[in-house]
């Protein structure tokens, strides 16, 4: 069965970088972010896990924790971590799991279920699929998913943009536009009726169209 937007995010059990954890109670009242990576000592993979370990206060901020995923062993992790701190300036110390057999790939769909082999008989591009980009919220439901091909770094401040959008419009009944930044105006969705809406802007909006209203972002 597909993953799909709002599916709850699959539970497992693993062993990290940190120790087992049980995904689920690991996430707890936060929002979670899970970026994958085919293999170790990869160059992409390495330049991403140190931005996002140079970032970390970002998502703290935003009440999101980070945890990344390897078809590799916790013992790679670890040497791989030395080799990140010191080409991008930043050690990672949020965990990585040790996705050795395959497990957790096959359970996000990056795998097909039938997918066989485990981590020493594999390259990254027999791995090239394990590049996507979770976002799970505190109900654990998938919130985004996006998949990026192994040449293409991942951009983390458009991460970091779409848990503002979620994070506001799960507080609001708004909707944010194409390229909104934070500060932006925002959009009345269509469900709030004109009354509702001058009960909770009572400044008032901009009607584009009925079904277009734009307001000031609420706090």
């Amino acid at each position: 069965m597909s993953l799909r937007i709002n599916d709850e995010a699959p539970n497992f059990t693993a062993q990290t970088t940190q120790g087992e954890i049980n995904f689920h109670d690991w996430i707890g009242d936060s929002w979670a972010v899970l970026f994958s990576h085919p293999k170790d000592f990869t160059p992409v993979c390495t330049t991403e896990l140190g931005y996002v370990a140079g970032i970390e206060d970002e998502f703290a901020a935003r009440n999101t924790k980070a945890i990344g995923l390897s078809i590799d062993p916790i013992d790679d992790h670890q040497r791989w971590a030395d080799d990140i701190e010191e080409t991008q300036g930043h050690r990672v110390k949020f965990p990585v799991i040790g996705d050795t057999n395959l497990e957790v790939a096959k359970l996000y769909n990056m795998f097909a279920v039938d997918e066989t082999g485990t981590a020493g008989e594999r390259t990254a591009v027999t791995n090239a699929t394990v590049r996507t980009v979770f976002i799970i919220g505190p109900d654990k439901n998938v919130k985004l998913m996006m998949t990026y091909p192994m040449t293409t770094g991942r951009n983390f401040n458009e991460i970091l943009r779409v848990i503002d959008s979620m994070q506001l419009t799960a507080r609001h009944k708004v909707a944010t536009p194409a390229n909104w930044e934070n500060g932006d105006d925002v959009i009345i969705v269509p469900a709030v009726t004109d009354d509702e809406a001058k009960e909770k802007y009572p400044h008032g909006w901009k009607t584009l169209k009925p079904y277009l209203r734009v307001v000031k972002q609420p706090d």
